[in-house]
């Protein structure tokens, strides 16, 4: 019954957050809210396909009267009872209600007073969540109240852009001060230009983003980063700190009076439909001889564009001499991987972004975060210069992770600029779902040990061997070799989740080397 109480694009949120935290999936069973969530986006026709065999897209009865005969363990959450909460700083798994943040903050001595308030994302910026969160505005402008801090509304889409600047909503965030951003990813991925603290300030933020890892959103370690849901995010930001309870405190109105936030419902879908706003996709021929002949042009000097060349396709021979670039310690992110901030003004040019390979990461040899041993000289130098060196001596490498591997963000660079520079193998004790794929479509094969505990027999000098790979198939344990500087030799059992395409994908070198194939063949 709960789960049917929330709409479409509320279950979305959710499952994305899931994702977030290192879920390997997901989900809800279909329902009507999903119906009316495809037909008011034009996919009727998936809606009338899905309605067709929804008794097949939900739990069949006999799990949902006795689940605990299906799953390992059953979590039951009272939505009536579920307050608003916010999580943070440096991870979105650390949670509690709102109101007890300001005690928290005070105890941690993390900043009270709000520097920044960011309303947006892919996640949390739906038509609903707009609504709810401009409901809020519009009872605090009509009592004559404005935000206390830096507001900024960044729309999910062009789609949802137009239907809200259509139904008003965006002028009642500007009636209360917020600036209105492009629809983009904005500041939850780091394009954020801020000039108003600077690194080493510490300050707090508050966003309606799915993520809040060190230095995600402008770049300073020194910022503690919260995330929660858009009208907290919007009532946080009319109190200018974190130590106030939206459903319990008052803010004081210009003319003396105590004016207590109201929140509207939210509505699910816009009454009028959704506009579409600018379409800015421009089509490829359908000729394929055409497309053939389309010529993608980048100037040979560009700082920001490079055209990619093909990952080589695997030799058929073992891995062999490998040295270890990195050994991460504890959570490595994709956004410690491959950082956010400045560097994604060169997105497009990976061996620029190649540049920010694993700065965020903690040396499980000594500590320091960025930094490692060169293989090649034993010099202690960032993580992307010896990267770049080994990929310059055409030496290729493997890397080393603890659990989780990956967490958070589905950047494709975390995996692309490894591959780059030459990683051949990622072995970690677990890793989060999206980047153990993205590891596999970029022809990397990322490795579990099979115990645990061999993460501890991976010494800084080592040099490792993954063998067997001629026989490799799903299910079918790959064997790797860790040569020590002293002789000796330790032989460990690692595991994989490709499927039989997914090796496809090691053979061919990527999984872009197959689908060009395939297309070049058709």
């Amino acid at each position: 019954p709960g789960a049917e109480s929330i709409s479409c694009t509320g279950k979305a949120t959710i499952c994305n957050m899931g994702a977030e935290i290192g879920a390997t999936t997901s989900l809800f069973g279909y329902d009507a809210a999903m119906a009316r969530y495809l037909k008011a986006t034009g996919r009727e026709a998936i809606a009338d396909a899905a309605n067709a065999v929804a008794h097949h897209l939900r739990a069949d009865d006999e799990v949902l009267v006795d689940p605990e005969r299906f799953y390992d363990q059953i979590i039951e959450i009272d939505l009536s009872t579920l307050g608003p909460r916010i999580n943070g700083p440096h991870t979105p798994d650390l949670s509690r209600p709102v109101g007890e943040l300001g005690a928290e903050a005070r105890e941690n001595g993390w900043p009270v007073e709000i520097s920044a308030a960011l309303v947006g994302s892919c996640t949390n910026s739906s038509y609903e969540d707009i609504t709810r969160a401009a409901s809020i505005a519009r009872s605090a402008a009509a009592h004559g109240l404005t935000a206390k801090v830096p507001l900024l509304i960044t729309p999910g889409s062009e789609q949802i852009r137009a239907t809200i600047e259509r139904d008003g909503l965006l002028a009642d965030f500007e009636a209360i001060g917020a600036t209105v951003l492009a629809n983009a990813c904005g500041p939850c991925i780091g394009q954020w230009k801020r000039d108003d603290v600077s690194e080493g300030t510490p300050n707090t933020i508050v966003t309606s983003y799915n993520r809040n890892f060190p230095k995600r959103n402008d770049g300073y370690a020194s910022t503690y980063a919260f995330v929660t849901s858009p009208e907290t995010v919007v009532a946080l930001a009319l109190a200018g700190t974190v130590d106030f309870d939206p459903s319990r405190d008052t803010l004081t109105a210009p003319d003396g009076s105590e004016v207590r936030l109201e929140v509207g419902p939210g509505i699910e879908l816009p009454e009028q439909g959704f506009d579409p706003g600018e379409e800015g996709f421009i089509a490829p021929p359908d000729d394929p001889a055409e497309r053939r002949r389309v010529e993608v042009r980048v100037r040979p000097d560009s700082d920001r564009l490079q055209l990619l060349e093909p990952f080589p396709a695997w030799d058929g021979r073992d891995l062999l001499g490998l040295p270890v670039l990195v050994k991460a310690k504890g959570k490595c992110t994709t956004d410690h991987i491959s950082m956010a901030g400045p560097w994604l003004r060169y997105r497009g040019h990976l061996e620029n972004i190649s540049g920010n390979l694993y700065l965020g990461v903690v040396n499980a040899f000594t500590g320091a975060v960025g930094e490692g041993r060169d293989p090649l000289d034993g010099q202690t130098k960032p993580y992307p210069e010896i990267a770049r060196h080994l990929h310059e001596e055409g030496l290729e490498w493997v890397a080393v992770g603890d659990e989780n591997m990956g967490e958070g963000s589905s950047r494709e660079h975390a995996a692309m600029e490894p591959r780059f520079r030459g990683c051949r193998a990622v072995i970690a004790r677990s890793f989060a779902r999206i980047h153990e794929t993205n590891l596999k479509k970029q022809g990397i094969l990322p490795l579990t040990f099979a115990d645990p505990a061999d993460y501890d027999r991976v010494l800084e000098e080592d040099r490792v061997d993954v063998v067997g790979l001629a026989d490799l198939a799903p299910e079918r344990p790959v064997t790797v070799r860790l040569h020590h500087a002293d002789g000796s030799v330790d032989e460990i059992t690692t595991e994989h989740t490709m499927s039989e395409e997914q090796t496809e994908w090691f053979r061919a070198g990527s999984a872009l080397n197959v689908i060009r194939r395939r297309a070049g063949a058709a």
